[in-house]
């Protein structure tokens, strides 16, 4: 389940990298926009990749992390849905936005669980 949590993460980040990054830029040059136009800066993509990167090589501080992330990720894309959800405005960048949030929260709660059910073996340093 490791391994296919750190390989999802990687997943993850480059599906955000695209959505947030890639497609606005695209867009914005067949539209002759700037490029920033569409653009959703964040650097979460980045946190996704190290998390990744740590559950698959599992230093000391993995477990901290993936609890301390996991909760953090959970906490604001659960608000960040409540918001939306209130007024929903499904364009094209909201969609992909709500779609990636959802599967966000899916690694995360994910994540969590298996942090969770596995504690006592992880936090000995256990990576297996």
């Amino acid at each position: 389940m490791r391994t296919f949590l750190g390989h999802f993460l990687y997943v993850l980040a480059a599906w955000t990298v695209t959505i947030k990054y890639l497609f606005p830029i695209g867009y914005a040059l067949g539209e002759g926009a700037p490029l920033d136009t569409y653009l959703l800066w964040d650097l979460w993509w980045a946190v996704h990749l190290w998390l990744g990167w740590a559950l698959l090589h599992w230093p000391r501080y993995t477990f901290a992390l993936g609890m301390v992330v996991s909760l953090v990720e959970i906490a604001i894309v659960v608000a960040k849905l409540i918001l939306f959800l209130a007024a929903p405005e499904w364009t094209i960048w909201r969609t992909n936005w709500f779609i990636n949030k959802l599967f966000v929260l899916a690694c995360f709660v994910l994540l969590l669980g298996y942090l969770a059910v596995n504690a006592r073996r992880l936090r000995g340093g256990a990576a297996a």
